[in-house]
């Protein structure tokens, strides 16, 4: 689960290209492109900022009534605690989610809604982490937010067992909540995970099957299913704690599975090509593991060239030392030049102009959508 994400050089590698967009209200203001209406990134980093101030004190209150064995392994993954039990300040990740459910409240529901909506939004995060503990597990992926994983560090059964009870918290966190919004909350909440699990559960029957035997249409659903739901579940909570229209909540899922989808667009792009000194992970680990995500999908059905070489590189298990002798760089090269970094970067974008739209019919008004969209297009320009 992320859940359960040829350009010219000088492009930022996460940035996607200008899209489509209309020209008027909250619509008009694209995602992703430089120029007038663009946000800089900085208002939402502050507010990510604030979310976190906000969010980590219910966070920690929940983690601290875990017993012993599973309060560890959880302050470890959210880099509170080191292993042998001293305190640590690691970072606890950039908190979209739940920032994402309290501007949403707040901007259907102003401060007020934002304040009522702070333990669901804790109750969010809460899930996205339970599914990276398991992701972690399911990939063996060895580092997280610069810190070694929690299974490598306290096994798989502790780990996992962590990850559910990060669940059970969170839908505990709503069922003790008195706001009258809580209980469709905690349905939709639940809803999502059973959306992530299914996702997730695609993802891994889809890496057991022959490189030419994926479309991209199969891939694009199953991103949704575990990226682009829980985004848009986060916005639906917060609209519902503002007391929001059944249509209303239901725009900003559609908005925050579209840009749920240009997030993990954006992810797998990293995931390639990314810093490894930014991302906390090595280079090149989704081709080492032979992931099919959506850049080497797009590149693998593209009947290029590229893609027969993509399609060979890919049959072949990897092999210790692939990366020393240059095998995972041109299998990066091999996705590249077959398109698949292009079109994931073009799709990013258009999939933000189609999440514009959908906020648009929920808040028309660009000023009180303002939140949202600088949280969108964060997520589109981010490099880790």
């Amino acid at each position: 689960m992320t859940e359960f994400m040829t350009e010219a050089k000088e492009r930022v590698p996460g940035a996607p290209r200008p899209g489509p967009h209309t020209s008027r209200g909250v619509a008009g203001k694209t995602a992703g492109a430089s120029g007038a209406g663009a946000h800089d990134g900085q208002e939402a980093v502050i507010l990510l900022e604030r979310t976190r101030a906000v969010v980590d004190p219910e966070l920690r209150a929940a983690i601290e009534s875990l017993p012993g064995s599973m309060r560890a392994v959880a302050l470890h993954h959210f880099g509170w605690q080191h292993a042998d039990g001293t305190p640590a300040a690691g970072s606890a990740g950039k908190a979209i989610r739940p920032a994402l459910v309290l501007a949403a409240a707040a901007a259907l529901g102003g401060t007020a809604a934002r304040t009522a909506a702070v333990r669901a939004a804790a109750a969010v995060e809460l899930v996205h982490n339970f599914t990276l503990l398991h992701d972690d597990v399911m990939d063996r992926d060895t580092s997280r937010r610069h810190r070694p994983t929690a299974w490598t560090v306290f096994g798989d059964a502790d780990a996992i067992l962590a990850g559910d009870a990060l669940q059970a918290l969170a839908l505990r966190l709503l069922a003790e909540d008195t706001h009258p919004a809580a209980p469709a909350a905690a349905a939709r909440l639940a809803a999502c995970v059973v959306e992530l699990c299914a996702g997730q559960h695609t993802d891994t029957a889809m890496e057991r099957r022959a490189p030419d035997e994926v479309t991209l249409d199969e891939v694009l659903a199953m991103a949704e299913a575990k990226t682009g739901a829980l985004l848009g579940c986060a916005c639906a909570i917060g609209a519902l704690y503002a007391g929001a229209s059944q249509e209303e909540v239901a725009a900003l899922d559609g908005f925050g599975r579209q840009a749920g989808l240009a997030f993990q667009l954006i992810d797998d792009v990293i995931g390639i090509w990314g810093d490894p000194g930014r991302t906390g992970k090595p280079a090149g680990a989704d081709l080492a593991a032979r992931k099919k995500s959506l850049p080497v999908v797009a590149a693998l059905t593209s009947g290029t060239l590229a893609a027969d070489e993509l399609a060979e590189l890919y049959a072949k298990p990897y092999a210790e030392g692939d990366a020393d002798n240059g095998e995972i760089a041109r299998t990066a090269v091999a996705v590249e030049r077959a398109g698949g970094r292009d079109w994931a970067q073009t799709e990013a974008a258009d999939r933000m102009a189609h999440a514009m739209q959908e906020l648009a019919r929920a808040v028309p008004d660009p000023e009180a959508a303002d939140g949202l969209l600088g949280l969108a297009e964060f997520v589109t320009r981010r490099t880790s």
